[in-house]
C-alpha cells in the first residue's frame, strides 16, 4: 500500500474512532467517508441514504467486483486513554468497524490512483451490529450486477496479520426473540382471579435444555436467556404480563429455524393452557455467512502471493455477521485478518483496532482484483 494512502487511512480511522455512531445513526460517519473520498479521489459516489458506495469504472465489458466495509459502533463506553478516544458518551468502536471503513477507503484511493482491470465497487454499509444493514443494502448486488463480493473482519485468536478462511459457513446465523405474554391482573391476595404469565415463562425457560438437545440437529444450536421481566415491583399486585428475551443461534439456518419453531410452539401451548395473550418479536436477525468455494480459493491464493500466513478455521465462528445477505445473491467470500492470539478480543474494554491491519486488507483486496 502506498505510504501516503496508508497515512491518510490511519488518520481517517482515528477520526472515525472519535465520532462513533450506533447502528442506523451513522450520519457523521457516512458524511465524513464521502468527504474523504471526494477530497482524495475522482471516484463516483452513490448515496443511498443510510449507506453509500463509490465506483471505479474500467469498462462496460469488465467484471463488477465489490468490496464491503461496515461503519457502525457499539453501545459501550470508551475505556482506553487514547489520543483519538470517543467523544460520544456510551458509544465506541469496540469492534473495529472504523478500521474496516478506513481500510476500504484507503484501498479506494489505491484503485483511483493506479487503476484496475475491472469495475470496482466500494460499499460502505450501516447497521452491521443489528443485522439489518446488509438486509437493506443487499439490493446493491442486483442493481449493479455484482459478479463477486468480498469483505473481512479483524479477529483475535488468529495470528497477527494472518488470513483466516473457511469453506462453507464462516459465521453462524442467529436471532433475538422477544416472547411477550399477557394475562389478567389481580390483587396479590387473590391470585386465583388473575392470570399470571410467570409460570408459563418459567416452564418455557426450564424447557430450553430439552429443546436444544443436540441429537435433534445437524450442527450446534445455542439458546441464551438474555432477560426475564415479569410484573412490577408492587407487592400488592399479581403479575399480569411478562417478557422473555432469548438469543438463539445455530451452525445452520435450517437448525436455527427449526429451534425457533419449537420455542414458538411450546410458548403457544403454555399460553393457551394459562389463558394468556401471546406475541413474538424478532430482532437482530442474522443469516448464515456462507463462503463460495471459488471465491475462497482466490483469498487463499492472494494470501500466498503476499506471503501471508493462512489459517484454515475448523469450525464456524459462533458470533454472527450480516455479510451472508450478499453471498445469498452472488459469489463471494468473507475472511479474517488476525489481531494476534494474545490481543484483546473485540467487544472488550481493552480492544482497539490495529492500524497495521489497514495495508494488509488493502493489499489482499488488490490481489483479489488481480486474480479475476
Amino acid at each position: 500500500m502506498d505510504r501516503r494512502n496508508y497515512d491518510l487511512a490511519v488518520k481517517l480511522r482515528h477520526e472515525l474512532h472519535e465520532h462513533p455512531e450506533l447502528s442506523n445513526q451513522e450520519v457523521w460517519t457516512k458524511a465524513r467517508l464521502i468527504e474523504f473520498l471526494q477530497d482524495h479521489s475522482k471516484l463516483e459516489i452513490v448515496d443511498r441514504g443510510r449507506w453509500f458506495y463509490a465506483v471505479y469504472t474500467a469498462g462496460a465489458d469488465r467484471k463488477n467486483i465489490a468490496f464491503r466495509a461496515d461503519i457502525d459502533a457499539l453501545p459501550q463506553p470508551e475505556y482506553l486513554d487514547l489520543p483519538y478516544a470517543s467523544r460520544n458518551p456510551g458509544v465506541s468502536h469496540k469492534c473495529g468497524h472504523e478500521g474496516h471503513a478506513a481500510s476500504l477507503a484507503g484501498f479506494a484511493l489505491e484503485i483511483d490512483q493506479y487503476g484496475a482491470d475491472h469495475n470496482v465497487f466500494f460499499l460502505f454499509q450501516h447497521a452491521e451490529e443489528t443485522g439489518d444493514g446488509a438486509a437493506e443494502a443487499s439490493v446493491f448486488i442486483k442493481e449493479n450486477k455484482i459478479d463477486e463480493i468480498f469483505g473481512y473482519h479483524n479477529m483475535n485468536d488468529v495470528a497477527f496479520k494472518a488470513i483466516g478462511v473457511r469453506d462453507g459457513i464462516i459465521f453462524s446465523p442467529s436471532s433475538g426473540l422477544i416472547i411477550h405474554m399477557e394475562g389478567r391482573p389481580s390483587h396479590a391476595s387473590m391470585p386465583e382471579t388473575g392470570k399470571n404469565p410467570a409460570f408459563a415463562i418459567a416452564q418455557l425457560v426450564n424447557s430450553l435444555p430439552d429443546l436444544t438437545a443436540s441429537d435433534q440437529y445437524t450442527g450446534r444450536v445455542l439458546c441464551s436467556v438474555i432477560q426475564i421481566a415479569v410484573g412490577e415491583r408492587a407487592f400488592g399486585s399479581n403479575a399480569s404480563q411478562g417478557d422473555l428475551l432469548l438469543t438463539v443461534r445455530a451452525t445452520y439456518e435450517e437448525d436455527l429455524n427449526y429451534l425457533l419453531k419449537k420455542i414458538e410452539d411450546l410458548a403457544e401451548q403454555l399460553a393457551d393452557r394459562d389463558g394468556l395473550k401471546l406475541s413474538f418479536e424478532y430482532v437482530d436477525a442474522f443469516p448464515e455467512t456462507r463462503n463460495h468455494a471459488e471465491s475462497n480459493a482466490k483469498i487463499r491464493q492472494a494470501a500466498e502471493n503476499l506471503s501471508l500466513e493462512l489459517v484454515e478455521l475448523v469450525d464456524p465462528i459462533r458470533s454472527s455477521e450480516d455479510f451472508g445477505y450478499y453471498t445469498k445473491l452472488t459469489a463471494g467470500a468473507f475472511f479474517l485478518i488476525g489481531n494476534g492470539k494474545d490481543y484483546p478480543a473485540v467487544h472488550t474494554r481493552e480492544y482497539d483496532f490495529r492500524d497495521e491491519l489497514i495495508p494488509v486488507a488493502s493489499d489482499i483486496f488488490r490481489e483479489l482484483l488481480r486474480l479475476q
